[in-house]
């Protein structure tokens, strides 16, 4: 015990040591005023999809290798993909719909997980639903959750990191009747666009190089949207909704207009807002989404940056956070004649409000790399709930190093950050939320619909170093009075 214990030690001192190395190399980073933007933005396709003889909406999807050129003339770097050279299609189902995904690998062992989806534990893609080379794995659930944007990606334990970096990554996109009665920019690829942000480091060359480590994770000095290096795009319309995913494993962005207009955020991670709100910027921590409008004018050019991001920390915390750098996104080009676009509505959707009075609170602190002193453990159960009950989990970050925290199958709402009320822009229906240093959070959430005592789910740090370095533990949902069963993964079904 006492070695263990002195292990423990000299690993996270080892760690600690390492980061603060990284620290002392890296220079904060600025883009600003010196990205091209001479790429046109590429725009994932909407993936193809047909009905099957039960009526399910089927899609393929293929994780590959492949090649891409990120800088033109330059070097050509080995890339991962899904039916491509790098990321994936966008996936479309409505709300009502039972879908199946088909998923081959061609790659090493990998998973895919749905990100923001409610479903069952067995089709969640989590690292227990592992897809071996040449194996396919059909997933199928009935998509039952408003209308919002998700996206989907590896979950292998102890590689996420790698296989979302190496590009395998997706948005999937759910729509429901109310969202389609909205005015709302909604035609995909013209005013209604997917911006999948990724850190990376670039040569002179075009090639991928190592990017700089500190106690977050890795840190790239170039982004890419959708893979795109330096990417303008065309509006042709008065209004452009940007559907923004930080797809990066450690970096945290605060999105803004380079003329300090207002972006309209109109939805985050779960689903659309009541109302549209004007925000001068939009802080995304990595897996957290947020919809938001740009009015242009005629002829007008507009960059999307990223700005130094408030992550609460201060001194060489900051720095190796990445809490000083900046960035130029994406250059926003509007037709000199654009077509014109209907007014935002004043009102969207009803969120209602989860009851306060919940069956249950836990609490989770986050430290180094555990949850509660624990490391992930795949053959533990870290907590069983209830079907058809309401808890609030408290997360505290008692460590001074960024965190943030996703939870899987569900989408949660935010009762208090440090106490206080939150802000608009954790008002709606969240499924990952930031947490400085010495920071908390209040969530409720509702466990509906499906339950299995041999299959889990996940809570974790979505930074994906700290994940992979075991910041992460599981919970199943169970019927009142059943008791959690790994052993039994396989046996059991799940219910619906």
């Amino acid at each position: 015990m006492l070695l263990g214990a002195v292990a423990v030690v000299v690993g996270v001192a080892v760690v600690a040591t390492l980061a603060w190395l990284g620290v002392i190399g890296r220079a904060t980073v600025d883009t600003v005023g010196t990205v091209r933007f001479d790429q046109p933005l590429h725009v994932p396709p909407l993936a193809e999809s047909r009905l099957d003889d039960a009526g399910r909406r089927v899609f393929d999807l293929t994780a590959q290798q492949g090649t891409r050129q990120f800088v033109p003339g330059g070097a050509t770097t080995p890339t991962w993909g899904l039916n491509g050279d790098y990321l994936g299609p966008t996936l479309r189902a409505h709300r009502g719909e039972e879908v199946v995904v088909r998923i081959t690998n061609e790659l090493p062992e990998t998973t895919m997980h749905w990100h923001g989806m409610h479903l069952p534990p067995e089709m969640d893609g989590g690292p227990h639903q592992t897809v071996a080379p040449g194996e396919t794995w059909s997933p199928s659930w009935v998509v039952d959750q408003p209308a919002a944007t998700l996206w989907y990606h590896p979950h292998t334990h102890g590689l996420t990191q790698e296989h979302v970096g190496r590009g395998l990554a997706g948005m999937f996109i759910l729509d429901d009747d109310t969202s389609g009665t909205l005015d709302l920019p909604s035609e995909y690829g013209v005013d209604d666009i997917p911006v999948i942000v990724q850190d990376r480091s670039i040569d002179d060359e075009g090639r991928v190089t190592g990017s700089s480590f500190g106690t977050t994770g890795p840190l790239g000095e170039e982004l890419l949207v959708n893979g795109t290096y330096g990417p303008y795009l065309d509006v042709t319309t008065e209004r452009v909704r940007l559907r923004l995913l930080n797809a990066s494993a450690a970096r945290t962005y605060a999105f803004a207009a380079d003329d300090g207009r207002d972006l309209m955020l109109v939805g985050t991670d779960g689903g659309l807002l009541e109302a549209p709100v004007p925000m001068d910027q939009v802080q995304l921590s990595p897996g957290e989404r947020a919809e938001v409008v740009v009015t242009m004018s005629p002829g007008e050019r507009v960059v999307l940056r990223s700005l130094p991001p408030d992550l609460g920390t201060d001194g060489t915390e900051d720095r190796s956070a990445g809490g000083q750098d900046r960035f130029d996104v994406l250059e926003l080009r509007a037709a000199d004649e654009p077509a014109p676009s209907p007014p935002l509505p004043e009102r969207l959707v009803p969120v209602p409000r989860l009851d306060p009075a919940a069956d249950a609170h836990r609490t989770f602190d986050l430290r180094s790399f555990r949850i509660n002193g624990r490391s992930m453990d795949m053959d533990r159960v870290d907590l069983a709930v209830t079907v058809d009950s309401t808890e609030v989990w408290e997360v505290r970050n008692v460590h001074g190093t960024p965190h943030n925290f996703h939870v899987h199958d569900m989408q949660f709402q935010v009762l208090d950050v440090d106490g206080a009320p939150p802000p608009p822009q954790l008002r709606g229906w969240k499924d990952t939320v930031y947490l400085p240093p010495h920071g908390s959070v209040r969530l409720i959430m509702r466990f509906e619909d499906y339950t299995d005592a041999t299959v889990p789910y996940m809570f974790h740090c979505h930074l994906l170093w700290h994940e992979d370095q075991g910041m992460m533990g599981q919970f199943v949902v169970v019927d009142e009075g059943e008791e959690p069963d790994l052993a039994g993964a396989g046996d059991g079904e799940h219910h619906h």
